[in-house]
This record gives C-alpha cells, sequence and structure tokens, in this order.
C-alpha cells in the first residue's frame, strides 16, 4: 500500500506590482521602512521560522531591476525569486502556483499567499494560519472582524446607505489553500477577483476565516509608512516610550 506524501507548505509572495496609490518614485515594495526596503521586513517573517517551508518564493515581473539589488542574500536557499509576475494581482499568484509545481511542489501541498505590501506579519500570525488550516478541507485566511461602520457611497459621494457590521471581516494575507485547487479556483476567475479566496469562494466553497491583528495592514496610501515604521520600530525597541 503506498502512503500519499505528506504535502508540505509553500510561501508565495507576490511583489510585481507598481503601488500607485502609495505615490512616490518606484515600485512601493522596494521604498524603505525603518531602514529597509518594506518587502524585507515581510520576508523576515517567515525566514523567522526556519524549516518550516519547502519554498518561499518572492514573484516579481520579468522587468524588475529592484529585487536583487534591495535583497541582498535573497534567495538564499530554500527559496526562489520568480520572474513571472503579470499584470494583475490573480495573473502573478497564478504564473507563481504554475512555476512552483515546474520546480516540484504537488498540488495537493499548501501555499500561504502573502501580501509584500503587509510588511507586519508576525511568525506567531503565520503560525496560527497553519494551525487552523492544515487540516481543513477548504483553507482559510487571516482576516480582523470589522470594528467601523460601513457606509455605501453615491456616484456623488453621499451616503445611500449603512451596512451592519457584526458578520463583516476584512481580509488580510496570508491566505492558505492547497495548490491544485488555488489554480483551479483562479482558472475559472480570472483576474476578476482581487485575493485568493474570493476565487475559491467562487467555487462554492467557504474559506476559513482565522482572526488576526489590525496591525497587519497593507501598507496602501502614503500615509501608511509613517505608521509601519512606527510599528516596525516599536517592536524594535519594546518599552521605549
Amino acid at each position: 500500500m503506498t502512503v500519499p506524501p505528506v504535502p508540505r507548505l509553500h510561501v508565495l509572495i507576490p511583489c510585481a506590482g507598481s503601488g500607485s496609490r502609495a505615490g512616490g518614485d518606484g515600485p512601493k515594495q522596494y521604498r524603505r521602512i525603518a531602514g529597509r526596503p518594506m518587502v524585507a521586513h515581510t520576508l523576515d517573517a517567515f525566514r523567522a521560522l526556519p524549516g518550516r517551508f519547502a519554498t518561499l518564493a518572492l514573484v516579481v515581473s520579468a522587468d524588475d531591476s529592484e529585487a536583487a539589488a534591495q535583497l541582498p542574500g535573497f534567495p538564499a536557499a530554500g527559496e526562489q525569486l520568480l520572474r513571472v509576475g503579470g499584470p494583475t494581482r490573480a495573473a502573478t499568484v497564478h504564473a507563481g502556483l504554475q512555476a512552483l509545481c515546474q520546480a516540484g511542489a504537488g498540488l495537493q501541498d499548501w501555499v500561504l499567499v502573502h501580501d509584500a505590501a503587509r510588511c507586519l506579519i508576525t511568525p506567531a500570525q503565520v503560525e496560527a494560519l497553519i494551525a487552523a488550516c492544515e487540516r481543513d478541507a477548504v483553507g482559510g485566511l487571516l482576516a480582523h472582524p470589522l470594528a467601523d461602520t460601513l457606509k455605501i457611497a453615491s456616484a456623488e459621494g453621499r451616503v445611500t446607505d449603512t451596512l451592519a457590521r457584526t458578520d463583516k471581516w476584512l481580509a488580510q494575507t496570508p491566505q492558505m489553500f492547497r495548490i491544485g485547487l488555488l489554480l483551479d479556483a483562479l482558472d475559472r476567475s480570472g483576474d476578476a477577483v482581487t485575493d485568493e479566496a474570493g476565487a475559491v469562494e467562487a467555487l462554492g466553497l467557504e474559506p476559513l476565516l482565522v482572526a488576526a491583528s489590525a496591525q497587519n495592514f497593507k501598507v496602501t496610501y502614503a500615509e501608511d509608512f509613517a505608521l509601519a515604521e512606527a510599528v516596525l520600530l516599536a517592536r524594535r525597541n519594546p518599552g521605549t516610550p
């Protein structure tokens, strides 16, 4: 009797976007926060779990000229720099998954897809997601319960409705699914989805929500950089007033 292989864990970080909403010169993932490129902090959280992942992959565009210069020492053993990024997040993730499979990843292996711009993710949050999802039939994602009142706006910028917030969550990353399931979901959804869970939901499945921290926000706008730096510096110097 053949024993099926134990599913491995892979990390895929899409890093091919331009970050236009953040302003500034160049892609936001390489802008410096607390003295280092943003994506370097993101990589740190996964590198802090040595031996946990079969692959730690960064997916950049084919013409990316920053990664090698900004990330000395990457890729190291067990890491990959994949120059297959596409014009959208979904295309980048799909191409990255295909590249992982070509390098030996199995369709039943798990992949944790994480935003390069969520540079405040912690190893403990990553481990919490894995513990919650590794025996789940579908997989899931880190998320945070919505604390603010949610309004619907008209084209003129006026409130047209207020939504109940009791069952609303803010989706975060990592999002953890089987590689085969996610490839199938993205094949069917195309570029219409903005996160992996949305593609899986379109298959009629219900990803698991794993409560995380409001600090795991995505650095998107210019003012987010100062907030992210303040959090990183506070973590580096705990107890400093």
